[in-house]
């Protein structure tokens, strides 16, 4: 059904992001696709990277982690937004296509009243994409 899985990932909080990560692998299992692991990052230095080749490095390195891990196909793809704090949302959407991913596999949070004002990024891919978005709450 699936043949292509999305995992957006932040590799500042991946113990968070468990849950979805091993939901993401299984059906990875169920339907051999190999599962997209996207990162976001800026073209500035970061705490997780001096710049986006060393970013997509570290990101390289845990999808290769997580294929060992869970015995799946993984691709890594780090997309650069200028501030990825507002613009995740809008890199997300475009990691979709530039991916061919039908599905994506998220982390959510559990809902608080700010979700009335500013919605989760689960929830806006979950709307706007063109493709199936499972949100997996943490």
């Amino acid at each position: 059904m699936f043949k292509r899985i999305m995992a957006p990932v932040d590799l500042a909080h991946v113990e968070k992001l468990r849950a979805a990560l091993e939901c993401a692998a299984d059906l990875a299992k169920h339907y051999s696709a190999p599962v997209v692991y996207v990162g976001v990052t800026s073209s500035q230095p970061s705490e997780l990277a001096h710049n986006p080749e060393e970013f997509a490095q570290k990101l390289g390195i845990f999808a290769a982690a997580e294929a060992a891990r869970f015995g799946i196909e993984t691709v890594a793809y780090a997309t650069i937004a200028h501030d990825p704090t507002i613009e995740v949302d809008d890199a997300l959407m475009r990691a979709i296509k530039e991916t061919g991913a039908d599905l994506v596999v998220m982390a959510s949070h559990v809902p608080n009243v700010m979700d009335h004002i500013w919605p989760s990024n689960g929830g806006k891919l979950a709307a706007y994409a063109k493709c199936s978005v499972m949100v997996v709450r943490t």
